[in-house]
């Protein structure tokens, strides 16, 4: 005897039992790990703006280190420096341009002021130290000081052509200078003078310069022998100074003592110069800051 079919038996046996899951199917947008999805990265785009300071702190610097276009730099230099603040603060933008521009516009700044204070002090020397220079020859022995220039027979010596001879009286209205002996092949006293002294670079040798310094001036609070220089120049035209490399010499100048009116400083300085030439330089002197310079023969 077949059982009877009901209704609707088969349709629920031909669907197989699906055991039910507790796990929700992996979204097919999330990374294997799960994680969410990472942005992409996007690129900075160029900062236009910091591009142009920076172009404009270059021409700038340029001309800030020429004295006829002084003016250009100063106005190039301070338009680059805005720039450079205002490219700073572009969001999403690159920084590095515009940190250049900013340094380079503040460097080129001081620069053109140092350019500046360069060409008004040549204005001054121009204006000031002109004409009242006065170098006598020397009389008695090299290194005396005694009268002035007007009891002594002016030369025409002074030159770096035609050096004036050593002890000549060198003289302007507040200075009176004479350079009482130069000294050749001094690097044995030199660095025997200080043990911290260092010896002289290989090719060159020092040479001690004996001068002496008289102040001439009225002025009641006096002044300081650093006003007057004595430097060295090499043959070819480079100058020397004392203070290019610092060495304790034996019997040293001072510079920093203030003297009254006819006060006089006496002492050494000394110069590293080049060995094979030392003789073949001239000394170059000028009697105050105002005073023209007078070239003064070695030897």
């Amino acid at each position: 005897m077949t059982t009877p079919e009901l209704p609707g038996a088969s349709s629920q046996q031909s669907a197989p039992h699906q055991p039910h899951s507790n796990y929700a199917q992996p979204n097919q947008g999330a990374s294997p790990q799960g994680l969410p999805p990472q942005p992409t990265k996007t690129t900075k785009q160029r900062n236009l703006l910091g591009l142009i300071a920076l172009i404009t702190a270059i021409v700038g610097f340029i001309f800030a280190c020429m004295p006829g276009a002084l003016i250009v730099g100063w106005v190039l230099l301070p338009i680059a420096f805005i720039l450079a603040i205002v490219s700073l603060f572009i969001k999403d933008k690159p920084k590095g341009m515009g940190i250049a521009a900013l340094i380079l516009s503040i460097v080129g700044t001081i620069v053109g002021f140092v350019v500046f204070f360069a060409v008004v002090g040549s204005s001054f020397d121009n204006a000031f130290g002109s004409g009242d220079t006065k170098v006598a020859a020397p009389t008695g022995e090299a290194g005396s000081n005694a009268g002035t220039a007007e009891n002594k027979t002016e030369t025409e010596a002074g030159t770096r052509e035609n050096p004036s001879p050593i002890g000549s009286v060198i003289e302007s209205d507040d200075w009176r200078v004479v350079v009482n002996s130069v000294t050749l092949a001094a690097s044995d006293a030199v660095t025997g003078a200080n043990e911290f002294n260092d010896p002289p670079a290989e090719g060159s040798e020092y040479i001690l310069v004996n001068y002496s310094a008289t102040y001439l001036g009225d002025d009641s609070n006096g002044q300081m022998p650093a006003l007057v220089s004595v430097e060295y120049v090499t043959a070819d035209g480079t100058t020397i100074n004392s203070f290019d490399k610092f060495v304790m010499v034996p019997e040293a100048m001072d510079t920093t003592s203030t003297l009254y009116k006819d006060g006089t400083a006496t002492g050494n300085v000394a110069f590293e110069v080049p060995s094979a030439a030392a003789s073949q330089g001239v000394l170059a002197v000028r009697p105050g800051m105002f005073g023209d310079k007078v070239f003064v023969a070695v030897q």
